[in-house]
């Protein structure tokens, strides 16, 4: 008979202790340890490995062909994955409740059409799955010939979801949620750290094994991270992490893992009504269109993988009330914030410590990009003088701790996308712009080399 057995697992790294401990050995992290029953086989009542026919091979012998991924129909989805879902991978996708995981994964198993794709959901009925799909105004009137489409099937048993698998040999499994599959080989509960790891390893070496991608949806803690083991995201090829802020309609799905594809692309939706619609160009929407000129704007030229995107940074610096000064950063790192303020008053000789800095990135966005430090200065520095900047006008530069205007990568594709979309003058370092043909271009190109020369050029 099996033996039932008590094992405390590291909800951080998944180490696995026969007692608990307050320290985890394995990642340092403080009371991690939970304690869960974990099933354990005798030696007589193990199954034989499937599988086990592989042999080691030179890697000279090994041969490959070219992988054809399988196009979700959706040209955000598809830059994030890399061109597509590549067969046999395992895709995690995590995100706050209400985000729009489902929505999304719903939406992409209707749009494809041509194949036969089975939806596994643990926390919806078929009924609910049902009105969500004429909700989004995705669901096919008919049912296709071949038998192709979405099938759908509320189930959270392993066992049970692999006799669907068998019934219905789909090309595309989606389950919604990981978190909500339980398999009868161990004792705890949904959701625990062994169930997760155990349901995961049974669906990726399906996915190995048939060829089959399976796309997994994944809850996250309040600090945001993906609950379960560490090990769920070494697990799987490709981690994707849908986010956006609920006052704003648009949704961003990054790219944390990528086997088969960059992590530098994003993908940007627009929640509405009728489901998420794609933004293609993202930054007609993220521009703010005023016809007054205000203190505190700058416009950035920043990039998110090759995709060029303008942003409105908006600050606002005013007298100090409380004795300490306040910084606020939303969409922007804090630290770099503190340094461009440092650069600022060091350099250029404005007076910051006394006095509360806000910054905002307008729409809800978080950008990483270097090339945004030139905008952010300006924008402060407008702010704190009271002096608008032209909306005609665009920055992309990084700045420096000498006060140095440093150049950036790709510059000639911000300069083309900020003439195509009217702008008037974009600002770049001196050495981007020796390297450019300024004939090739229909905007006036400013080269600046220390943030003095931009103030000058802007407040002069």
């Amino acid at each position: 008979m099996a033996k039932a057995r008590t094992y405390y697992f590291c909800r951080e790294c998944g180490y696995q202790s026969s007692s608990w401990l307050g320290k985890c050995p394995a990642c340092g992290k403080w009371n991690t340890f939970d304690e869960e029953v974990v099933q354990k086989e005798t030696a007589g009542g193990k199954q034989k490995a499937k599988g086990s026919t592989s042999a080691p091979k030179l890697i000279q012998q090994v041969t490959y062909s070219e992988t054809l991924r399988m196009p979700t129909h959706c040209a955000e989805f598809d830059r994030v994955l890399g061109g597509g879902i590549v067969p046999g991978s395992l895709l995690l996708i995590g995100g706050e409740p209400g985000i729009g995981k489902s929505t999304l994964l719903l939406q992409t198993a209707l749009a494809i059409r041509d194949r036969k794709i089975l939806y596994v959901s643990g926390e919806e009925s078929e009924e609910q799955i049902k009105m969500r799909a004429d909700r989004v105004g995705t669901a096919p009137v008919s049912d296709p010939a071949d038998g192709a489409g979405c099938y759908v099937v509320s189930e959270t048993s392993m066992e049970r979801i692999f006799e669907h698998i068998e019934a219905v040999q789909p090309e595309l499994v989606i389950v919604d949620s990981i978190q909500t599959v339980n398999t009868e080989a161990i004792e705890s509960g949904s959701g625990s750290i062994s169930q997760i790891r155990e349901c995961t390893t049974q669906f990726q070496r399906y996915a190995k094994e048939s060829g089959v991608p399976v796309l997994l949806v994944g809850h996250i803690t309040k600090d945001g991270t993906l609950a379960g083991p560490k090990v769920m995201e070494h697990i799987v090829d490709a981690v994707l992490q849908f986010e956006g802020d609920r006052n704003y309609g648009f949704r961003i799905l990054r790219a944390l893992k990528n086997r088969f594809g960059s992590t530098a692309e994003i993908g940007i939706f627009e929640m509405r009504g009728s489901g998420l619609c794609e933004v293609s160009n993202p930054s007609e929407l993220l521009l703010a269109h005023r016809d007054e000129e205000l203190s505190g704007a700058a416009v950035a030229a920043t990039l998110e993988g090759v995709r060029p995107m303008f942003i409105e940074v908006q600050s606002l610096v005013s007298s100090a009330v409380y004795g300490t000064p306040q910084r606020n950063a939303n969409g922007f790192d804090m630290r770099r914030m503190s340094m461009l303020l440092a650069v600022l008053e060091k350099r250029c000789g404005f007076k910051l410590g006394a006095k509360d800095v806000f910054l905002n990135m307008a729409g809800g966005m978080r950008v990483n990009d270097p090339a945004m430090d030139l905008a952010v200065a300006c924008s402060i520095l407008s702010s704190n003088v009271d002096m608008p900047i032209s909306p005609r006008f665009c920055f992309a530069a990084e700045l420096g701790l000498s006060g140095e205007v440093r150049p950036v990568s790709r510059v000639e594709q911000r300069i083309s996308e900020a003439a195509r979309l009217g702008f008037e003058k974009i600002f770049v370092s001196k050495y981007d712009a020796k390297s450019v043909d300024r004939s090739h271009y229909h905007i006036q190109i400013v080269p600046v080399s220390v943030i003095e020369e931009a103030f000058r050029e802007l407040f002069a």
